[in-house]
């Protein structure tokens, strides 16, 4: 089989069409260094480090580090239509809703979230705990991230609007 055989193939097999058309690479690679700041820190000490953003990514994904302190905390049930979101645990124990039950999660642990699938996640452990949160494509979450900041000042109703703006979906569990 030739390489344009071979091409083809991939094609098949589910690769995507070449995001890339020109001849031997650009210098577009970057670097966030492991000791730079939070880009966001929350009042409860959670802070947010954002390692590539949809908009850096050009839509394709969002790459969030977000460590919690002992404090209870994290989002709980929800989904979103336009996006998946996966969530890797590096440090402590996180409870995720894996859309029919909270799960405990421990390092190295791994929970993917298609668009619709419910889910959320929660430090109830009483030791700090980080996770890496994956968005794909990249949604524009940074906006989100600090619009939580003043949330609570919102109307209901400029609160709904917000959720929904930022297609996060909420839903009551029994």
């Amino acid at each position: 089989m030739g390489w344009a055989e071979t091409i083809e193939k991939g094609y098949e097999l589910g690769y995507p069409e070449h995001l890339y058309t020109g001849e031997g690479g650009e210098s577009t690679t970057w670097h966030r260094p492991f000791n730079a700041a939070p880009d966001i820190v929350y009042p409860n000490g959670t802070t947010a480090h954002y390692l590539v953003t949809g908009d850096r990514s050009d839509g394709l994904l969002g790459i969030y580090q977000w460590n919690m302190g002992p404090e209870p905390s994290g989002p709980g049930p929800h989904f979103h239509r336009a996006f998946s979101e996966s969530f890797y645990v590096l440090t402590g124990s996180v409870r995720v809703f894996s859309g029919n039950e909270w799960i405990e999660t421990q390092p190295g642990d791994y929970v993917y979230a298609p668009p619709g699938g419910l889910h959320g996640f929660r430090n109830e452990s009483g030791a700090p705990a980080s996770i890496l949160i994956l968005f794909a494509p990249g949604a524009p979450r940074e906006a989100y991230f600090e619009g939580l900041l003043t949330v609570g000042e919102l109307t209901t109703e400029d609160r709904a609007d917000f959720m929904t703006y930022h297609d996060n979906h909420w839903v009551q569990i029994e």
